[in-house]
């Protein structure tokens, strides 16, 4: 017995041994860090046992786990996170194991901002583009996001005009315009409809553009014309992570107007004067002897150097080049109760033009300096309830001249134009502009046309205008999956405000100096004021500006105030039915200074069907109110539908065998109707003013100095009917159409979209000025919906991305858009001939008088057309203008349909880049065509010797030219020029290059850094052009006027991470 006992002692303890073995093999712990691939530690990583997934952990705030594995010799890790490629490594018996993830960029594009939400891309049906912060960066020294959005996104065409410092805005179109009204899309930043230059590029975390019906339906009247989503950074749950970025840029001159020195003008002329004889004897008068246009080019003294200036005026008003800067600061991190992200942005943009002393204690110029701050602050209040609290501000001011309505520098201004006007229209021999005595040059023949730069720009004053704008949201969410699964709801209210303060800085208007201007035939100097009418002494002007505290412009101050409850519901069943339904409910009052305001008030709604993710529906709604209609119009219900199909997901796809190389097809349609309000306030109603008296005799109008009296008119004043109001104007409604195909293949090395769209508006409002009514009618006609525009075209974009090694990976993005509207219906009159009126045409079609060719003998000339004015100074070498209506004369009535609009119908973009450990390049080719520009830089203009090299004159020896034969003073129609001036607006151009490296380990690690990136890129790098300089539009400036000059960029920057 005791051998039994000692026998089952023994067993038992043996059990015991292997079952602790056992346990012990069983419970094996493995530790370790996880961090990224710039060595920052993850939060919230999964980590589990493959295969077996109820046996994992996360990792902790410092990237650290801990997890008990059940074979460390064969079991396998998981390491999974949002953003990040999976990890799987081996445990092969170690106790230690530590994980570097690297980012998934194509993971990060699954989730699309789409309208109050996101959505897989897997599952979108609508016409959706995004792109993400880190691309507009790109944007070497870009500031303003409409111009850094050049060329990354299909559908989206950027126009710009100038590049003065804080007014590089681009004009965006989405798709084309198909609409006279308004062709701007509604930009939204976190939800909210803001101005896009309140956000600064840094705090951009992802842009979306929504372009079809099924996309923009629920922004209801706002987004007819398309939606721009801004979505701003937040932060996450981690340590503090401190970004830091600073930007150094250099700034040249694009491309300006070529132009002929004082010698090449002056022997120009020369020809100008022999080909106008025969018509004009007088002009001989006006040769000049090669040897005097010689001095001109070689001045042997300072006498002859003022007699005879040759000014090249681009090289004296601008620098050689201008110094820009930008640098940001953020923050981001969290805990489980707060998530914070914060940052402070600087902009300074410097000025290209010269600082020219004016002896008068003060500086003048342009330039622009902007801050911008947010702070966007999670709070975790419970585990169902979140608030969220965002606070931006900015503060920009803009430094220029003095303008001439004291308000606001505006470049369409003529008067201000004068300060780049050297650069366009000043002839080099005109005037010096400053002489050698401190007074400044001018030209008494054509005084108020023709301007001194240099004076404009040194004695302009320093004008100032501020603009500060305060954003702020609160946004509380709360997950109601205690009533039902899925349900939350959102409530939302913002409250923004823009202030303007303007007139602060230096006044000098009319307060001239000494003019003095110097004949080149006697050599004798003209003064404008010889001496001071007070005083009777020599004439001094001295200083008599004046300082100007600057006054807030309280008729621009905007208030926006928006109200939003959203409730959404989102369910999957069966692990294959998901639906989800979303509705929102809107309100927005706005306001522009003491104006009553502005009310807008939608009702949306959206709903989701999707089968186990190969069929997917959407149908929205909105019923929309606007107080622009009148009774029985100012409500209106629009919605639009959508469905979708993934042949890649079905059985069939893999039994073909696709799935090997095309992993993904994607076939979607949408069709839908939007409202737009478009158009002016109170349309429905007439409009009384007082003031005014009946004439009361057939003659007598004027004299009393009152507007609207008469003389010898009533004693009385009456109220009047000062405009017609419509009781039946409403909505414009535009019906989008879209089919999109998704692709990708060759394990996603390729993928990309196709898009053919079509849009059609009806019922566009037409202005009462713009209708055809008869003159006595007596009134304005009131504005009426009588107009039809349709636009359609296409979008493709072809991305790749090969990785061709672990080190290396090489990718590019190429994309192009066609868009070409045109009217279908207006009011025009009807006895106007087809080629006249405005519908069958694109929006905006330019028209001109057409020219034919050259008239190169007096025979072609006689046997052309006559001109009903000035017919008699035509000469051989004019062009054939084309006798559009055939009535035997050339007129007014010939101008025709001619090019295209000033929008491009085609814009391309090409994006190619590769990354090799820490180097990483690109460049980005960017394109447009089928567009016509209006730049009329018209030589001897004012009788001057301004001439522009835009190509060869014409001549009557090979009768061959490029370009009419100017002429000096003879005069012609105003039709003789013909199509001259319309040039072929195409462009391709370098718009950005790239080179960098990026530093993730190593010496950084020592300086307590977690990267660090240098790079040096530019923008507008090289251009191919028609245009005889770099705007791409008239929208700032003016046709032959010009504009603050377009930039050529070259930026140097460094950015790191705490």
């Amino acid at each position: 017995m005791t051998n039994v006992n000692n026998q089952f002692r023994c067993i038992l303890l043996l059990l015991i041994f292997v079952c602790f073995g056992a346990m012990a093999s069983y419970a094996k712990t493995v530790k370790g860090t996880v961090i990224d691939d710039t060595g920052e530690a993850l939060i919230g990583v999964t980590v589990a046992v493959k295969g077996q997934p109820a046996k994992g952990t996360v990792t902790d705030i410092d990237g650290q786990y801990s997890i008990d594995v059940p074979d460390s010799k064969s079991a396998i890790l998981v390491f999974s996170y949002i953003g990040m490629k999976p990890v799987e490594e081996p445990i092969n018996g170690r106790s230690v194991i530590n994980v570097t993830m690297k980012s998934d960029t194509e993971q990060l594009e699954e989730l699309v901002v789409v309208g109050y939400g996101q959505q897989k891309k897997a599952s979108v049906v609508g016409a959706i583009t995004q792109t993400t912060g880190e691309v507009l960066e790109r944007a070497a020294g870009i500031h303003d996001i409409s111009a850094a959005l050049t060329g990354n996104l299909p559908g989206v065409i950027t126009v710009q005009s100038s590049g003065m410092p804080g007014d590089e805005s681009a004009k965006i179109t989405i798709r084309g315009a198909s609409s006279w009204n308004n062709s701007d899309p509604l930009v939204l930043v976190d939800g909210i409809e803001r101005d896009m230059n309140s956000v600064d590029v840094s705090s951009v975390k992802s842009i979306s553009v929504l372009k079809d019906a099924s996309a923009t339906a629920v922004y209801g009247v706002k987004g007819a014309n398309g939606v721009v989503l801004i979505t701003t950074k937040r932060g996450q749950e981690g340590r503090a992570k401190i970004d830091v970025g600073f930007t150094a840029t250099m700034k040249t001159v694009s491309k300006l107007p070529d132009k002929a020195d004082s010698y090449d003008a002056l022997m120009m002329r020369n020809l100008a004067v022999l080909h106008e004889l025969p018509i004009r004897p007088a002009s001989w008068s006006y040769m000049t002897p090669e040897a005097v246009a010689y001095k001109y080019r070689h001045p042997a003294n300072l006498e002859e150097y003022e007699r005879y200036p040759n000014v090249d005026w681009q090289d004296y008003l601008f620098k050689n080049h201008a110094m820009s800067y930008n640098g940001n600061v953020s923050v981001s991190g969290g805990t489980k109760f707060v998530r914070y992200f914060a940052v402070v942005d600087f902009v300074h943009e410097g000025d290209l033009f010269r600082n020219i002393s004016n002896g008068r204690g003060y500086d003048t110029g342009f330039g622009y300096n902007r801050i911008n701050a947010r702070s966007n602050l999670d709070f975790s209040l419970t585990p169902t309830t979140t608030f969220k609290v965002n606070l931006a501000g900015s503060t920009g001011q803009k430094r220029s001249t003095w303008p001439s309505d004291g308000q606001s520098f505006d470049q369409g201004n003529w008067n201000n134009q004068q300060v780049w006007a050297g650069v366009y229209n000043i002839a080099p021999d005109v005037f010096r502009p400053i002489y050698s005595d401190g007074s400044f040059g001018y030209y008494p023949a054509f005084k108020s046309q023709v301007a001194n730069s240099a004076e404009q720009l040194a004695m302009g004053g320093a004008f100032k205008t501020t603009n500060t704008r305060i954003n702020t949201d609160f946004v509380l969410n709360q997950d109601l999956g205690f009533i039902t699964e899925g349900l939350n709801a959102q409530a939302m209210i913002s409250w923004d405000n823009r202030f303007i303060e303007s007139g602060r800085g230096v006044n000098d208007l009319y307060h001239s100096p000494q003019h003095k201007w110097i004949d080149p035939e006697t050599g004798v100097a003209q003064t404008e004021t010889s001496f001071d009418k007070t005083t009777m002494f020599d004439y001094y002007p001295g200083s008599a500006w004046g300082v100007q505290g600057g006054s807030v412009q309280d008729w621009n101050t905007i208030r926006n105030l928006n109200y939003q409850v959203q409730l959404n519901w989102n369910r999957v069943f069966a692990d294959k039915h998901n639906v989800g339904v979303t509705g929102v409910w809107t309100r927005q009052e706005m306001a522009t200074g003491n104006m009553i305001p502005i009310h807008r008030e939608d009702w949306v709604f959206r709903t989701t069907y999707n089968f186990d993710d190969r069929y997917f529906f959407e149908y929205n709604g909105a019923y929309n109110g606007s107080e622009k209609f009148g009774k029985g119009f100012r409500f209106g219900f629009f919605n639009s539908g959508a469905i979708g199909w993934r042949p890649s997901q079905e059985k069939f796809w893999h039994a073909l065998g696709l799935d090997n190389w095309w992993q993904e097809l994607k076939i979607r349609a949408s069709y839908g109707e939007i409202g737009d309000d478009t158009g002016a306030r109170f349309l429905y109603m007439d409009q009384w003013a007082y003031g005014g008296n009946t004439k009361m005799v057939e003659t007598g109008y004027g004299g009393t100095g009152t507007p609207g009296k008469y003389d010898d008119g009533s004693i009385y004043s009456y109220y009047r009917q000062s405009a017609l109001g419509n009781p039946d104007a409403h909505w414009e409604k535009v019906k989008k159409m879209n089919l999109g195909i998704d692709f990708s293949f060759l394990n996603s090395m390729f993928s990309g979209t196709v898009e053919i769209f079509k849009d059609k508006r009806n019922d566009i409002l037409i202005n009462g000025n713009d209708r055809s009514m008869p003159s006595y009618f007596g009134q304005t006609p009131p504005t009426a919906n009588l107009g039809k525009a349709e636009v359609s075209g296409y979008e493709l974009e072809l991305r790749f991305s090969k990785n061709i090694n672990p080190d290396m990976r090489i990718w590019a993005n190429l994309n192009m858009t066609h868009a070409a509207n045109k009217i279908t219906f207006r009011d025009d009159p009807d006895l106007k001939p087809a080629y006249q009126k405005q519908a069958g045409y694109a929006i905006g079609q330019t028209h001109s008088h057409i020219n034919g060719g050259f008239l190169n003998s007096l025979d072609q000339l006689y046997g052309s057309p006559m001109h009903d004015v000035n017919n008699e100074g035509r000469l051989p070498g004019d062009y054939y203008i084309v006798d559009f209506n055939g009535d035997g004369k050339v007129d007014v009535e010939d101008s025709a349909p001619y090019g295209y609009s000033g929008t491009p119908q085609n814009t391309y973009n090409a994006t190619l880049g590769f990354e090799w450990k820490g180097f990483s390049a690109f460049v980005q080719f960017y394109g447009v065509t089928n567009v016509t520009r209006d730049v009329s830089l018209v030589s001897f203009s004012h009788n001057t010797d301004n001439v522009y090299r835009l190509g060869d004159w014409w001549n009557g020896y090979d009768c061959d030219g490029d370009m009419l034969l100017p002429r000096w003073y003879s005069q012609v129609s105003s039709y003789s020029n013909g199509t001259q001036y319309l040039y072929d607006g195409s462009y391709i151009r370098l718009k950005n290059a790239e080179i960098a490296y990026t530093w993730n380990s190593g010496w950084i690690k020592k300086l307590g850094l977690s990267n660090l990136k240098i790079y040096l890129n530019g923008n507008n790098l090289w251009l191919w052009s028609r245009m005889p300089d770099d705007r791409e539009s008239n929208f700032s400036g003016g046709s032959g006027s010009g504009a603050y000059p377009t930039m050529r960029r070259f930026n140097l920057g460094i950015k790191f991470n705490l």
